[in-house]
C-alpha cells in the first residue's frame, strides 16, 4: 500500500517532532561537546609530555655547509616546511633550525638556515658538547688543556686529561660554593645576632652606657666572628682560584677559540661516538638534576628542586589551613546556623567567592595578610629589626593562607553535600541511644562525611597547586637562594620567600630573555607540576577510600 507524499512529510515531521522532545539532540550534542573536549585534553597532554621527556636526550650534533662556504654546527631542534600561497608561489622557504651554542661569541644559542642553503651534512665523531654553569651549552672541538694559562696537553691528550681533572675541579667549586653558603651564612647570622641584641640593650638604656659583664662578651663575640668571616672568605676565595686553575681551549666550527674554566663545565660529552646505552644513562642523569639540582642561567637549565619544595610545602600548609576551617563552617552552616535569609545570603557570597579572580584574593593578601598582621606583628615583637621587615613582607606563610582563602569555598560546599549525604536514620538512631548533638556530629556524621570533606580538600589542592597570579605578590619569587625548611633555628622559617613551578613556569616561559632556550623546560616543568598534582590527589584519594571502606554507611 503506497502512501502519498503528503503523508509520508506528516510522519517524517512527527518523528522530528518527538526525537525533538525527547531531547536527544541534547544528548548528542553534550556527548560530542565531551569528546571534544578529552580530545583536546589528550593532545595538550601528549604534547607536554612529549615535549618534557625528550628534553633530556643527547642528541647528535651535526655539522653542514652553507652556500657561502662557512660551516654551522650545532644540534638540529626544529624545521619548518616550504609554505606556499593559492597561486603556488613560495610565501616561506624550508627552514632548519639550529642549536648552535657559544652564546657569549655569537649573541644567540640558536639560528634559521634555508634548507636549499645547507649540503653535505655530516657527523664529526671528535666534536665535544659542554654543558656550562653560564652562556648555556657549547659546540665545537677541543684544542688543548691549560693550567694557568699554560698548555699540558694537546688535542689528541687534551680529552683524557679534561675527563680526570674536571671532577677535581667541580669538587673544588662545590666546597668553596658550600663555605660561601653554609658556614659563612652562620656566622653572619650570629653576627647579626650580637649586633641586635646590642641594640635592644641600647635602646632599653636610653642613652646610658651599658653594663661591662653585657656588652663586653658582645663585642668579643662579635670580634671572633668577622675574624672567623675573614678567614672562611678566603679560604672560599683560594678554593674557587684554585678550581680555576684548569681550563679546556675549544674552538668553534668557524675558528673562534677561547678557554673554558673545567669548574664551570657541568657536562662534558662527545654526542657523536656515544651508543644508545651512553646516552639513556646521560638522559636519566639529566633528568635527575633537573629534579634534585638547582637552576642557573636565568633558570633555564639545570634542576627546580627549590621550586618543587615550595610548590609542595605551600600545598600542605594551605590544605592543612583550608581544611578545620572549611568543616567548621560548614558544619555550623548545616547543623547550627538558623536557616534563614541572612544563611542564604552567606551561601551565595560562598559561591560567589568561587568565581572571583584569583589575582583580588592576592591583592587582599597583601594588604590584610602581608601588610596587616605581618605587618603588625613585625612591630610587637620584631621593633628592632625594623625598617627590614620580618613577617611585613612576602613569605610561604602569607601565600598559603592566601590560596587558603581562595580556596575555601570549594571545601565548605563538598563539606555541606557530604553532610546533606549522611542518612536521617543514622543521626535519630544515634540520639536514640542518648548522645548529644555534638557527639553525634562528631562520631558519627564527622566520619560519614571524611570522604567527601576529602573530595573537597583534593580539588582545592588541585586549584591552589597551580595558581600563580596571587603568589606574585604574596611571596613566590624567582630565585630563593635558601629554603624555607633547614638546620637553623627555628627551622621552619615561615617569613622566608620561596620558588614555585606554576610562577616558574610562567617566569620561563613570558621573562626569558632567550625563548628559544627557554622553551623546553617550560614543558619539562609543566610535566613535573601535573605530576606533582597527581601524586598529591592520588594520595588523598586512596587516603579517602581506605576511610570509605572503614566507615561504611548509607551515605556512600
Amino acid at each position: 500500500m503506497s502512501h502519498s507524499p503528503l503523508s509520508q512529510s506528516t510522519n517524517a515531521a512527527r518523528r522530528i517532532g518527538q526525537f525533538l522532545r525527547r531531547g536527544d539532540q541534547f544528548i548528542w550534542l553534550s556527548g560530542g561537546a565531551m569528546g571534544l573536549a578529552a580530545l583536546l585534553i589528550v593532545g595538550l597532554l601528549g604534547l607536554v609530555f612529549v615535549s618534557g621527556f625528550t628534553f633530556f636526550w643527547p642528541y647528535n650534533v651535526v655539522t653542514a655547509d652553507r652556500a657561502d662556504g662557512t660551516p654551522v654546527l650545532g644540534v638540529i631542534t626544529n624545521s619548518q616546511e616550504e609554505r606556499l600561497d593559492p597561486a603556488g608561489n613560495v610565501m616561506k622557504a624550508a627552514q632548519t633550525q639550529f642549536k648552535v651554542g657559544a652564546r657569549e661569541l655569537y649573541g644567540f644559542d640558536f639560528i634559521w638556515i634555508k634548507k636549499a642553503e645547507l649540503s653535505n651534512f655530516r657527523v664529526d665523531p671528535e666534536v665535544i658538547a659542554f654543558e656550562r654553569q653560564e652562556y648555556g651549552d657549547f659546540y665545537g672541538l677541543l684544542h688543548g688543556i691549560e693550567y694557568k694559562g699554560k698548555p699540558v696537553a694537546d688535542a689528541a691528550t687534551a680529552w683524557a686529561l679534561l675527563q680526570e681533572k674536571r671532577p677535581e675541579a667541580r669538587d673544588l667549586a662545590a666546597r668553596a660554593k658550600k663555605i660561601q653558603r653554609d658556614a659563612i651564612g652562620e656566622v653572619n647570622a650570629e653576627i647579626q645576632r650580637a649586633n641586635l641584641k646590642l641594640k635592644v640593650a641600647r635602646r632599653k638604656a636610653a642613652g646610658a652606657a651599658l653594663d661591662p659583664a653585657f656588652e663586653n662578651p658582645l663585642k668579643e663575640s662579635l670580634a671572633r666572628n668577622q675574624a672567623r668571616y675573614e678567614q672562611l672568605r678566603l679560604e672560599a676565595e683560594a678554593l674557587s682560584a684554585q678550581a680555576e686553575e684548569y681550563a679546556a681551549v675549544v674552538g668553534t666550527v668557524d675558528g673562534q677559540r677561547k678557554t673554558v674554566p673545567l669548574a664551570a663545565i657541568v657536562r662534558a660529552f662527545r654526542p657523536n661516538q656515544m651508543s644508545k646505552l651512553e646516552k639513556l644513562g646521560m638522559y636519566f642523569s639529566r633528568a635527575a638534576e633537573f629534579v634534585y639540582g638547582e637552576p642557573r642561567e636565568s633558570n633555564t637549565e639545570g634542576g627546580v628542586w627549590p621550586a618543587i619544595f615550595g610548590t609542595v610545602i605551600m600545598t600542605l600548609i594551605m590544605s592543612i589551613v583550608v581544611t578545620p576551617f572549611g568543616v567548621v563552617a560548614a558544619f555550623y552552616l548545616r547543623e547550627y546556623a538558623k536557616q534563614g535569609p541572612f544563611v542564604r545570603m552567606v551561601r551565595i557570597a560562598i559561591n560567589n567567592l568561587a568565581g572571583v579572580p584569583s589575582i583580588v584574593f592576592g591583592v587582599f593578601g597583601l594588604g590584610f595578610f602581608v601588610y596587616f598582621i605581618g605587618g603588625g606583628i613585625d612591630r610587637m615583637f620584631f621593633p628592632d629589626m625594623l625598617p627590614t621587615p620580618t613577617y611585613g613582607t612576602g613569605g610561604i606563610l602569607w601565600a598559603s593562607l592566601t590560596l587558603a582563602l581562595l580556596t575555601v569555598p570549594v571545601v565548605i560546599v563538598a563539606t555541606e553535600e557530604s553532610i546533606a549525604a549522611v542518612p536521617r536514620g543514622t543521626r535519630e538512631g544515634s540520639l536514640a541511644l542518648g548522645a548529644s548533638k555534638f557527639q553525634t556530629l562528631v562520631n558519627v556524621v564527622l566520619p560519614a562525611s571524611v570522604p567527601g570533606i576529602l573530595t573537597g580538600v583534593i580539588l582545592a589542592m588541585a586549584r591552589g597547586a597551580g595558581e600563580v597570579a596571587p603568589l606574585m605578590i604574596t611571596g613566590v619569587v624567582k630565585l630563593a637562594p635558601e629554603l624555607p625548611l633547614d638546620g637553623h633555628f627555628p627551622f621552619f622559617h615561615l617569613d622566608r620567600k620561596f620558588m614555585h613551578l606554576g610562577f616558574h613556569i610562567y617566569d620561563v616561559g613570558f621573562q626569558s630573555p632567550n625563548i628559544e632556550a627557554a622553551k623546553p623546560m617550560v614543558f619539562t616543568t609543566t610535566l613535573l607540576l601535573i605530576a606533582i598534582v597527581v601524586i598529591l590527589n592520588l594520595f588523598a584519594i586512596r587516603l579517602r577510600d581506605h576511610i570509605r571502606k572503614k566507615y561504611q554507611t548509607g551515605a556512600f
